[in-house]
């Protein structure tokens, strides 16, 4: 007995267990014989057999199954005649033919089922029966479904039947919009735009939006020529699929005459309730605005919630750094009203220019404290030498660290005043430690022998503080020439000053001096300061540096021995392994899973001996474990026999 056979005497079984099971096999096994049977269980009210013979249905598809399944389209059992349309929808297009005989079924439901089921096939044969369904059929549902189906499909080829169908029923005409939509097809902009004459308020609104989603720019003109006639709700919406068919930019290419009618028809639209309808007038209005679109947009902005509306907002404010500067900016920074005075900086935080400039600053003594701090932020971004009079005024006369650090910025780092370089070097001494940071790092940027020689000088101070301070920059300014200071700070008793000159010498392969110094703290009594050495000497990595590291391997600390292993295994050290392979004794299990990992890296014989004997332990199963994977790594990359 053949496989087949025995699903089909199974699938006749009165177990439900062991017809299911069978009705699985005979997808499996694409029984065709088995489908009248497999179709007969879509009936059952046994769930199981219900799934089991779906899904076998569907993986043996074909003729037979369409034929098979079409029947129970009829059916008064809602459940399977849902399976029954699910499976068409799958497979009916192996079945063009039988498909097609029920759309000009004499049962209207059966119409609506065939269309249904035509629009899933993906199909280039489906678009015949379903025009043919959406012109002729009598019964406005089987057209409704049809114009849906054709939206489904989204070819090209379905836009002349559709053109058509708008003239029927307003519910069909729905659809029929919504597949135009979808299909995108420059034939169908006219029929659209024709519609729009004799359409409902809904149906109208619904073109719109339509040609807006087209996207075809032989729409714009006719779009134009509707504003003037049309209701203001309808209005709105032209509005808005003008701006989103040209985009902003090419607003501009409008006459003069079309840019007001819409420029006006856009300052209306922003009141319009639907959010979308709003931004895009907004964004019309950045490109074609002026001063009375920039009040009207700023008033909006400033009813948004600043968290709710975030997005939101962020998006006016770019939009609207297209517009030029203008009046209605500056009164906005100066209303009294600190959130729209915020939304005024933000914006001209997107400008440039001398006046945006100007404005900002002639702003700053008017604004409460929040507002002072975003001027500065926006000054430095967009200012340049017109206001470093005022930046230094502010270094004299502010004591708030957020806008001393911003001062600092923009003097320091950006135009590297020398003449600031008294009032930088004084907040050396400010309590706040960000601003101390802003302040140093200003100084190593405007730099000279002048600001190095104060540092020397702070270098004297009984203060840690200012020796670290004084180290840092002079490692920064120039690190050879200040190198007898360094010296001394690496004998520092405090271990930050220690440190700090250690990274002074990060190029310590470049320098006769500079090496000798980094070895000298290699004993340290500090743990961060020997770690500190070992990453110098792995980062300028040659041969002279390498029985350092290894002898950095047995430090009282496990973190300097994890580094000093990863420099070594970074650069595949075979002279350290003698050494490595020790230490996967280490009482510290991250020692030796970190010492394992870097013998995987290095590789060779050696290693790979080490590891095998390290995988054969049962101690840690940890340690086992990482062995295995090093040794995997190594056969890999190197070969077995390596």
């Amino acid at each position: 007995m053949t496989d087949c056979s025995k699903v089909l005497e199974e699938l006749k079984s009165d177990d439900n267990e062991i017809v299911r099971e069978a009705a699985f096999q005979a997808g499996e096994l694409g029984c065709a014989d088995a489908v009248p049977l497999l179709a007969d269980l879509l009936k059952s009210n046994h769930l199981g057999l219900q799934e089991a013979a779906d899904h076998a249905l569907r993986s043996i598809g074909g003729k037979s199954v369409v034929q098979a399944v079409v029947p129970l389209l009829r059916s008064d059992d809602a459940p399977a005649r849902n399976l029954s349309m699910d499976i068409l929808r799958e497979v009916g297009a192996q079945d063009f033919p039988s498909l097609v005989d029920l759309v000009h079924d004499d049962d209207a439901d059966i119409r609506i089922f065939a269309t249904d089921i035509l629009g899933s096939t993906d199909s280039f044969m489906a678009v015949e029966p379903l025009c043919d369904a959406l012109l002729k059929d009598p019964e406005v549902n089987v057209r409704y479904q049809a114009a849906v189906s054709l939206g489904d499909l989204a070819n090209p080829a379905a836009a002349r039947c559709l053109n058509k169908a708008m003239l029927d029923d307003e519910w069909v005409q729905y659809a029929v919009i919504e597949a135009l939509a979808k299909i995108k097809h420059s034939s169908s902009v006219d029929a659209l735009v024709k519609a729009l004459n004799s359409s409902s308020d809904l149906v109208a609104s619904m073109i719109v939006d339509a040609l807006g989603e087209v996207g075809n720019i032989k729409a714009v003109t006719m779009l134009l020529r509707h504003l003037d006639k049309s209701p203001t709700a309808l209005r709105n919406k032209i509005v808005k699929a003008i701006v989103g068919i040209l985009g902003g930019k090419s607003l501009k290419l409008l006459s003069a005459s079309e840019r007001e009618k819409l420029r006006e028809y856009m300052l209306i639209a922003l009141k319009d309730e639907d959010h979308e309808v709003q931004d895009a007038a907004i964004t019309g209005l950045s490109f074609v605005g002026g001063e009375k679109a920039t009040a009207e947009v700023l008033n909006i902005a400033c009813e948004l919630d600043h968290d709710r509306d975030r997005d939101r907002l962020a998006n006016i404010i770019e939009d609207m750094s297209n517009l030029s500067f203008n009046s209605s900016m500056v009164d906005a920074l100066n209303c009294g009203n600190m959130k729209k005075a915020s939304l005024a900086v933000q914006l001209l935080s997107h400008l440039e220019g001398e006046d945006v400039s100007d404005a900002l600053m002639n702003a700053f003594e008017g604004g409460d404290r929040n507002i002072k701090r975003e001027i500065l932020e926006a000054l430095l971004e967009i200012a340049g030498d017109e206001a470093k009079e005022f930046f230094e005024n502010i270094l004299k006369n502010e004591q708030d660290g957020s806008m001393l650090k911003s001062t600092i910025h923009f003097l320091g780092l950006k135009l590297k005043d020398l003449k600031a370089i008294d009032g930088i070097f004084a907040l050396l001494d400010h309590p706040y430690d960000d601003v101390k940071e802003a302040a140093l790092d200003a100084c190593v940027a405007i730099g000279g022998d002048e600001i190095n020689q104060r540092f020397v000088n702070l270098f004297e101070s009984d203060e840690a503080i200012d020796r670290l301070m004084a180290v840092f920059a002079m490692g920064k300014l120039d690190a050879q020439a200040n190198i007898e200071y360094i010296r001394m700070a690496l004998e520092d008793e405090l271990p930050d000053v220690r440190k700090i000159a250690l990274e002074a010498l990060h190029d310590c392969g470049s320098h006769a001096e500079s090496l000798p110094l980094v070895i000298s703290r290699l004993h340290d009594e500090n743990r961060d300061v020997r770690l500190t050495v070992v990453e110098l000497l792995g980062s300028c990595y040659k041969d002279e540096v390498i029985p350092y590291i290894i002898q950095a391997l047995q430090d009282d600390d496990d973190w300097v021995q994890i580094r000093a292993a990863e420099a070594l295994g970074e650069h595949r050290e075979e002279s350290a392994l003698p050494q490595l392979i020790t230490m996967l004794d280490s009482p510290n299990k991250l020692v030796a899973i970190k010492v394992v990992e870097v013998l995987g890296t290095i590789g060779g014989t050696m290693a790979f001996q080490a590891l095998l004997e390290a995988s054969n332990g049962d101690a840690n199963p940890e340690l086992v474990q990482a062995a295995e994977e090093a040794i995997l790594r190594i056969q890999e990359e190197q070969g077995e026999g390596d």
